[in-house]
């Protein structure tokens, strides 16, 4: 063997234990200080009650504090924006809602690219909505609210909880889907929407049950079906979007983790790991199970397929109903 083969040889045999010990110390190095969670949503909403009772458990099992920071605005952009703008080393973690696929689509100026900037590390919980309507409007199912719709184009208002929101997009593909001529009313926040749902000021909103269930208990609002493919443990005897005749509508209010683009891989499978096992602690599922929500702790391929699925659905429904957020 020439010299210089032999060389080279050795140099290759020296290399790979280098890079092995490269990898093994991302694993192991990391973390050495506290880790953030970036919610893009004000405090007290879903994705921050989801992110503080997360915080603790998962903070004991990487041996370091989680901080939460709300970065809220836009839609979600400005927190996602600066989680996108963040060092690639898992430091700096996006409690992600199904708004990120929205914004994707119907946002025209955006710094970052939801869909090349993050590695979507783990789908957390799902909360399937609820359509309901106030209890003057003359409909008790899907069917008879769509013929009310049709007898009277314009003359049924739709709620939200702001523009570009699942609380729209899921109204305007059922507007899609029967139609229907039905008149956006956005709110800033879930909060007083269903004031004024519940007043009567509007007619009917899609909202998650975790936000609707206690008005609905109350008898100020109506139920005519859920949006997932099952019926909702807390309201069995309502009827899915399916059983009330659009097999195809089924959405869901997400939640999940994201990571900047680049972050290595043993870091994402970590994260991944320690967030689903307190996602399971009954200390934090039973926050959102008891109203309906459902723990999914889906990572990897389940977890972009969910993500694909919705950027798909929701770019057909932006181009089609013509939303565009400046």
């Amino acid at each position: 063997m020439r010299r210089r083969e032999f060389l080279a040889l050795g140099a290759g045999a020296l290399a790979a234990p280098a890079l092995l010990t490269k990898a093994q110390a991302v694993q192991t190095d990391w973390p050495n200080k506290p880790i953030q969670i970036t919610v893009p949503f004000p405090p007290g909403s879903a994705s921050d009650i989801l992110s503080r009772a997360l915080g603790a458990p998962m903070g004991d099992m990487l041996g370091q504090p989680i901080v939460v920071e709300n970065k809220p605005g836009a839609g979600g952009a400005i927190g996602t924006g600066a989680v996108a703008a963040a060092p690639a080393d898992g430091y700096t973690l996006l409690m992600a809602t199904a708004a990120h696929t929205i914004t994707a689509v119907t946002m025209k100026k955006l710094a970052f690219d939801p869909r090349k900037d993050f590695i979507p590390v783990i789908e957390l919980t799902t909360m399937p909505l609820v359509l309901v309507v106030h209890p003057d409007v003359k409909a008790n199912s899907v069917q008879e609210l769509v013929a009310l719709a049709k007898e009277k184009p314009g003359g049924v208002s739709f709620a939200s909880s702001g523009p570009g929101t699942t609380h729209q997009m899921a109204s305007e593909l059922l507007k899609l889907t029967a139609g229907i001529d039905i008149v956006h009313v956005p709110y800033r926040g879930s909060a007083p929407a269903q004031l004024d749902l519940t007043t009567g000021r509007v007619d009917m909103m899609f909202d998650n049950i975790v936000a609707s269930i206690a008005n609905i208990r109350a008898g100020k609002l109506r139920p005519l079906a859920v949006s997932s493919k099952q019926r909702s443990s807390i309201l069995p005897n309502v009827p899915t979007m399916a059983e009330s005749g659009y097999p195809d509508f089924e959405v869901g209010a997400w939640f999940g983790i994201m990571v900047r683009a680049g972050t290595p891989q043993p870091i994402v499978d970590r994260i991944a790991k320690v967030s689903g096992d307190a996602m399971r602690m009954p200390k934090v599922s039973d926050l959102f199970t008891k109203d309906g929500a459902v723990v999914t702790a889906r990572t990897g391929d389940a977890f972009e397929k969910l993500l694909e699925a919705d950027y798909s659905r929701w770019a057909t429904v932006a181009r089609e109903s013509r939303i565009q957020i400046e």
